[in-house]
Formats: C-alpha cells, sequence, structure tokens
C-alpha cells in the first residue's frame, strides 16, 4: 500500500497545480456556444477603436483635391 500512495501523491500535486494554473487565468472560455469573458472583464481596460471612414482612400482623394484646387488657384493668379 505504501507503493501505491508514493504514485499517488505526485500525480495528485501535479493534477493540483494544473487546475490552479487555469483557474487563475482569466481568458474567454466556450460554453455551450457562447463565448463568455474573462473573470476580470469589469477591472480589465476598454480596447475600443472606433470605425474608420469606409473608403481607405478618403485622405488621399481630400489632399489630391485641395492641391488641384492650389494648383489652379495659381494658375489663375491667386496665392493659395
Amino acid at each position: 500500500m505504501k507503493r501505491q500512495s508514493a504514485r499517488v501523491w505526485p500525480s495528485l500535486a501535479m493534477a493540483l497545480c494544473g487546475f490552479a494554473a487555469i483557474a487563475s487565468t482569466g481568458c474567454q472560455s466556450t460554453v455551450g456556444g457562447q463565448t463568455l469573458p474573462s473573470a476580470y472583464f469589469l477591472t480589465d481596460d476598454v480596447q475600443f477603436f472606433p470605425a474608420g471612414p469606409e473608403n481607405q482612400l478618403t485622405n488621399q482623394r481630400q489632399k489630391l483635391d485641395e492641391y488641384r484646387l492650389e494648383q489652379e488657384a495659381i494658375d489663375e493668379g491667386f496665392e493659395p
């Protein structure tokens, strides 16, 4: 009986350490098809990325239009 308990305690200790490692991490989990937040979601900092313009070339087009207007003003003799 002594020999069998010597095998059980290390494996029980390893299982307990593994469970403690899993339980202490705050990661998302999936239960029944639902993605649940971590246990620390109330204290996490918010990561919010506002929606940008649908067209990614909006700023480039705006700058090109401004450049064309400046060039037309220069050609007509006006200072920009």
